[in-house]
């Protein structure tokens, strides 16, 4: 790694921000992110940060981890995007033992990359086959291992159940070369993530490329972090890319307010009393969304830190807060783009790729409107 010593994370995402911003037409042209990108993210050790020390990563702390992802974003949003699954899906090494998760996260590239659960694979003697495809598998194209979380039949042909009746769902992690992989990522936004789908034919995946993910019994490593797991540690990396997304987006109508005449008669842009209102509150919405978001994630960490446990509260309040800066971000994205009018339509301008990059991010399972049914559900059952 050839990483600056004593530059921590959120400085080594900040010194990459120029390199990335100058090849974000090129991820958007080809919809992957380009070998420089990728070449200076693993060179920095941004692929690691949430992978175990004992594995050489960073083990990051939730809030360093957001932080990087948010200059990423600033600079380009389908990069943060699949820096954070990545990231995120490094944490399953946690759940492997150390030999295996050696094997996967310390040969170059050691990136992993999954998609979304489905289907089944049969137990077999010393593993599982299986043949399925799966979809949404952002950073897959720099991946070198995939996963696939999918439900466990036993040899009887009987679906496994949990102690709870709950199916047993195990993920299997196998090299990317056993896999097909399927370009059907053509979207409107957050084109250069490559989210595309993946598949595998009669696959034998040995029984230690397994884990039970998310499962603290199952849990081998120590760290707090990973008693978080990845479902909430999404949430908080995908909320931390919108607000860089949206960061940008309004910083870009500021400078256009800044520099703009809207007519010889209406005269300067930021001497417009409008303007300056709508910015003033646009301002105070992120700076709001933003101080939530960290606040959660903080007051989570040190009572985790301090008592060793992730509660249900944490994760409702985790999803929460999430949610609510996801669909905050959206609206500080919205206003930045009508505020910059019809400058905002051009290709060559700061806007429309961040305009529709955060409507993808919105559309995510993180920002889903049920969410806060759930919390309110909690809510009202006194939990």
């Amino acid at each position: 790694m050839n990483a600056t010593p004593g530059v921590g994370l959120i400085e080594r995402a900040r010194a990459l921000a120029s390199l990335i911003a100058g090849e974000a037409d090129e991820i958007e042209r080809t919809r992957r992110l380009t070998p420089a990108v990728v070449s200076a993210l693993i060179e920095n050790g941004l692929y690691r940060a949430l992978l175990p020390q004992s594995l050489g990563g960073a083990e990051a702390p939730p809030d360093i981890f957001m932080q990087m992802l948010e200059e990423i974003a600033k600079a380009d949003a389908s990069t943060a995007w699949c820096l954070g699954q990545c990231s995120v899906c490094a944490m399953i090494a946690a759940w492997l033992d150390h030999d295996t998760a050696h094997e996967i996260f310390n040969t170059a590239p050691g990136i992993l990359a999954w998609g979304a659960i489905a289907h089944e694979a049969r137990a077999v003697e010393g593993g599982y086959r299986v043949t399925a495809r799966w979809d949404f598998a952002s950073g897959s194209r720099q991946a070198s291992w995939l996963g696939a979380h999918v439900r466990i039949v036993g040899t009887d042909g009987v679906p496994r159940k949990n102690a709870d009746g709950s199916p047993e769902v195990r993920t299997l992690l196998f090299p990317v070369a056993h896999a097909t992989l399927h370009d059907v990522w053509q979207a409107i936004g957050l084109a250069g993530t490559g989210t595309d789908s993946y598949e595998v034919t009669d696959l034998f995946i040995p029984e230690r490329f397994t884990a039970f993910r998310d499962v603290s019994s199952a849990l081998r490593g120590t760290g707090p972090l990973y008693r978080i797991g990845t479902g909430s540690t999404f949430s908080l990396g995908f909320a931390a890319v919108s607000l860089g997304v949206a960061r940008a987006t309004l910083d870009a109508a500021i400078a256009l307010a800044r520099a703009k005449h809207q007519s010889l008669a209406a005269g300067a842009m930021r001497d417009n009393g409008a303007v300056q209102g709508l910015i003033g509150r646009t301002e105070g919405d992120l700076r709001a969304a933003r101080a939530y978001l960290y606040a959660t994630a903080n007051a989570m960490w040190r009572e985790l830190v301090a008592t060793g446990e992730f509660s249900a509260a944490h994760r409702s309040a985790v999803r929460l807060a999430a949610t609510w800066t996801i669909h905050q971000a959206a609206k500080v994205v919205d206003t930045a783009y009508h505020m910059a009018g019809a400058t905002a339509v051009f290709r060559n301008q700061p806007f429309e790729r961040r305009f529709r990059d955060m409507h993808a991010i919105a559309q995510q399972i993180q920002a889903r409107d049920t969410h806060y049914e759930d919390v309110g559900k909690a809510i009202l059952a006194g939990d």
